[in-house]
């Protein structure tokens, strides 16, 4: 039978102390060392519902609080009535649309978990699942999960979701977003029927309310700042700039001592932009999709520790991402619509701090940008300007830095060409351009060094008919001992020395020289950041 519709709730304007809302002692101590004195408004109109053991609908938007007005309610539910851990069997599911979310829950969750001596895990796919596996049949308290790796288990049985007694669906709207809804529904229908369910959203579209009916029994909604309520700390700016200075405007405002998180539309985009920022001397890390779960988690890490200044992302990071003191959020290519600038921009200005929101448009993006700030409900300054502008002072206010090579590697190094590590078995040819040196992201002054500066396949004599100089059965053109030239790694636009194994006796190997061409990372003329950053241009996944 369907379940009602969820009743509205007046929330009470005075903030009370954690106590005061049924929160543990021994939780309210671990709070008060990690920082945390006074609930926000979310959790003082969600908590005391949850923790009573009421079906609750939280609707606030990004940044107001959320993960802990769950948290507490879950972990005070469970300590209420302890059980013995069973295999398999977790008492409560915490449900996240992506990697990031599902491991800052648990950050935030364990060392309370821990007061209460209860055992927290997540599950995701993306890294190793037999150590997921062992902790399964270990027995856990809370499984914190991203739907499609534990439906994994679930099928192969090593994971039972009968025992559940609390479910909690966080960024609900987010995982409609992203097609998870069948798997979701799939999930709930393996939990008992009277079990507590909460979720929380910063919208109530169509699928989410599906969720609602269907899963929720008589629930009653608190909704805390929507999606297009004001932050009166956060200031919105659009830069209107020539496609040739964008990146001039952009390492100027990154360049600052504050954390900055830039947004691109595609994986592309962010991988070629983080190239250029580092090359020009900003310490950058990107996150998206394509890296695996091991660099993405590095690289998130780096960033929140401070050990780099600037986050280069896709809309990966747009939710759910919670990371102190981030000072800008800079839209380098502006969201296909206006859910996504909120989120996006949702990246600053969080729990009451200051933030500046700035997004990059040209003259063909105008109209989409003005569409785009009307639909989000904010008002913004707009702005014509070229690189040097005493506005950007203004924006990004202090000393700009640029180091001469990265600190820490935004990516993994790539793997060595196969038959280079082949070449080695008959000795290493003076003319091998080390690829293995080579490492994406170690851009300096402008070139991808590969281990030369110019490849050694043009020493004179390197056209002999015969070109086997490393102990190669063949020649493959400039291929001493590598299985292609990294000539174009070196600022080339395309190895010439394809000529030397064509019997052309004293040839010289036309193979790139050093500084023939500048890299992509040190271009700032018109290359989009995004290869799809048009008006109108589709979105990819990110």
């Amino acid at each position: 039978m369907a379940a009602r519709r969820p009743q509205q709730q007046n929330t009470s304007s005075t903030t009370p102390t954690f106590a005061d809302l049924g929160v543990p002692e021994t939780l309210t101590r671990v709070l008060a060392t990690t920082g945390v004195a006074r609930p926000f408004p979310i959790q003082t109109a969600t908590l005391p519902d949850a923790i009573a053991g009421r079906d609750v609908l939280g609707r606030g938007r990004t940044g107001s609080g959320k993960t802990y007005a769950f948290v507490l309610a879950v972990l005070t539910r469970l300590a209420a009535t302890p059980a013995p851990r069973r295999a398999g069997r977790p008492r409560a599911l915490i449900l996240a649309p992506t990697r990031e979310l599902a491991s800052q829950i648990d950050s935030v969750m364990a060392p309370l978990a821990r007061a209460l001596s209860l055992r927290t895990m997540t599950v995701f796919g993306g890294v190793a699942a037999n150590p997921q596996i062992k902790g399964l049949r270990a027995g856990v308290d809370v499984v914190v999960a991203c739907p499609g790796r534990l439906a994994d288990h679930v099928d192969a049985g090593h994971a039972h979701l009968d025992a559940v007694e609390i479910t909690v669906l966080d960024e609900a709207d987010h995982m409609a977003d992203l097609g998870f809804l069948p798997t979701v529904r799939r999930l709930l229908d393996q939990t008992p029927r009277g079990g507590q369910r909460l979720l929380f959203s910063a919208t109530l579209d169509a699928g989410v309310d599906v969720l609602v009916r269907r899963f929720l029994t008589d629930p009653v909604t608190h909704s805390v700042d929507s999606t297009l309520s004001p932050v009166t700390a956060m200031t919105h700016h659009v830069l209107h700039v020539l496609a040739d200075d964008r990146f001039a405007v952009l390492v100027d405002l990154v360049a600052t001592p504050g954390r900055s998180v830039v947004f691109t539309r595609t994986k592309r985009g962010a991988k070629t932009l983080t190239r250029r920022l580092v090359a020009a001397g900003v310490k950058t890390v990107e996150l998206h999709g394509n890296l695996a779960q091991g660099a993405r988690a590095r690289n998130l890490q780096a960033f929140s520790d401070g050990e780099v200044q600037t986050l280069v992302a896709t809309d990966i990071a747009a939710r759910g991402i919670h990371i102190d003191d981030v000072a800008l959020v800079v839209h380098a290519d502006p969201p296909a619509e206006h859910k996504a600038y909120l989120h996006r921009s949702g990246r600053t200005a969080r729990a009451g701090a200051a933030g500046t929101v700035v997004t990059l448009m040209t003259d063909q993006q105008a109209s989409e940008v003005r569409e785009l700030t009307r639909k989000a409900g904010i008002r913004v300054t707009t702005t014509r300007l070229r690189p040097g502008d005493a506005l950007l002072r203004e924006i990004a206010p202090g000393e700009r830095t640029l180091v001469a090579r990265p600190v820490t590697e935004s990516v993994e190094p790539a793997r060595e060409p196969r038959s280079n590590r082949g070449g080695r078995r008959g000795g290493r040819s003076a003319g091998s351009s080390r690829a293995g040196s080579s490492r994406a992201g170690s851009v300096q002054a402008g070139s991808v060094q590969a281990g030369s500066s110019r490849t050694n396949a043009a020493q004179p004599g390197a056209g002999r008919s015969r070109g086997a100089q490393g102990g190669t059965a063949r020649s493959q053109g400039a291929q001493v001992g590598s299985s292609r030239s990294q000539a174009a790694q070196a600022g080339s636009a395309r190895s010439q020395g394809a000529q030397t194994g064509a019997g052309r006796q004293g040839t010289r190997s036309q193979a790139a020289r050093s500084g023939s061409a500048p890299t992509g990372g040190a271009r700032t003329g018109a290359a989009a950041f995004s290869a799809r950053a048009r008006p109108g241009g589709r979105r990819r996944q990110s």
